[in-house]
């Protein structure tokens, strides 16, 4: 019986340091622009891709690019305050499904 209980602290103990700041937070990053973002900004993006600290959003014209370039680091300052360490987002034009 200890064993067990071994385990399950252990395990509850790796996920606190998996949630704890600077690491990714549980939750997906586009249920999480979902959130920070309006309902009429999110429409006008999708997510690509997170890879080493570097999230890639598409836009669907160039006045919408324009318009999160201006707004990146307010998104990354909300980004880093929910458990997101990253270095930068790049946004690219393309077609939003």
């Amino acid at each position: 019986m200890e064993t067990i209980k071994n385990t399950v602290q252990a395990v509850m103990q790796s996920w606190e340091t998996k949630l704890k700041p600077g690491s990714p937070s549980s939750e997906p990053p586009e249920s999480l622009l979902k959130k920070l973002l309006t309902k009429k900004e999110f429409g006008h993006i999708k997510f690509r891709y997170l890879r080493k600290g570097i999230m890639g959003i598409t836009t669907d014209s160039s006045p919408w690019l324009y318009y999160f370039s201006l707004h990146k680091d307010k998104l990354l300052e909300q980004l880093h305050k929910s458990g997101y360490s990253l270095k930068d987002i790049r946004f690219y034009i393309g077609e939003i499904e």
